[in-house]
């Protein structure tokens, strides 16, 4: 059990957050006066007192709010939780949905100090239920449920898709699959090939919104702009193959010039990245294919399933 030990908003973006002896929290949105709400992942910030102090102990007078965020809270260490994990407020519910963010421009303090915690202590979370918070008041944690639905991210990597000269097709069907079989879909991406673009996107995705698994269509051929292929090389610790081998076997199947793709499958920490083939046609006859058998993989990578012989 923690406590909340400071309430921060700031009217405008970009100016730094001030406190408040309490506030009203709205569901789906943020905190009510607060210019970073809305209907996106990153509705409220979440800091732990425990890392301000240790920051301030190395000299830095700092006030709550100067990090950016907007509840301090003291009795957890933020970072070491998995994303997922919920904090009840009284009537709020927080779920924590992205660990840490890119520092785009470094903040005063960064210059000041030569550090800033945020961009790697921070927690962002959305708004499950609303209602009323003040300093003070207690904040219980409730542990990530093992049934959990998969959570998902869909990537198109498509340069006349990003420039808005042809319609993102693939996409849309592979979210379409994924939702029918019961998967939570966090993110929809549409990129350019280009591959340190993907590889950034690769990298927030499962490192900082923890997803299970990650899907990418395009880019996957022998043209000279198809790098998908080598960005989710240079990005997974691990590779798993046997996916793609096994989604390339299956399309032989259906046409020879299967053996073209060049698509490939690893593991980032947690997460799967998959490569799918660029077409919808192709992409449905692969996630057809894939699905009935993914869920197993992803329950053993993620810790709520074990490993099982063939019976």
């Amino acid at each position: 059990m923690g406590r909340l030990k400071g309430i921060c908003i700031s009217e405008k973006r970009g100016t730094e957050k001030h406190e408040v002896r309490e506030a009203m929290v709205k569901m789906d949105w943020g905190i009510e006066g607060d210019a970073h709400g809305g209907k996106w992942h990153r509705q409220i910030s979440l800091l732990s007192d425990e890392k301000i102090q240790e920051f301030r102990a190395k000299g830095a007078e700092v006030a709550y709010g100067a990090f950016g965020e907007n509840l301090i809270v003291e009795g957890f260490d933020f970072r070491a939780l998995p994303v997922g994990t919920r904090f009840h407020i009284g009537d709020v519910v927080l779920e924590m949905t992205q660990i840490g963010k890119e520092c785009h421009s470094h903040c005063q303090i960064y210059k000041r100090m030569g550090d800033c915690i945020m961009p790697r202590e921070g927690v962002f979370a959305e708004v499950v239920t609303g209602g009323h918070i003040k300093v003070g008041d207690e904040v219980v944690m409730e542990q990530v449920k093992s049934d959990r639905p998969f959570s998902a991210a869909v990537i198109t990597l498509s340069d006349k898709g990003a420039a808005g000269e042809r319609e993102d097709k693939s996409g849309p069907m592979i979210v379409e699959m994924l939702k029918d079989v019961g998967y939570d879909i966090k993110e929809t991406i549409l990129l350019p090939d280009e591959q340190k673009k993907l590889e950034k996107e690769l990298i927030r995705l499962a490192d900082q919104r923890q997803l299970n698994v990650i899907f990418t269509t395009g880019g996957t051929g022998f043209s000279e702009r198809d790098r998908t292929p080598e960005a989710t090389v240079n990005v997974c610790d691990r590779m798993a193959n046997g996916i793609a081998e096994a989604i390339r076997n299956y399309s032989m199947t259906i046409t020879k010039r299967a053996m073209f793709s060049r698509a490939v499958s690893g593991i980032r920490k947690k997460t799967l990245i998959i490569n799918l083939p660029g077409s919808p046609k192709a992409v449905q006859e692969a996630l057809e294919f894939l699905l009935p058998e993914l869920g197993h993989g992803l329950g053993i990578l993620r810790g709520t399933e074990g490993e099982c012989a063939r019976k």
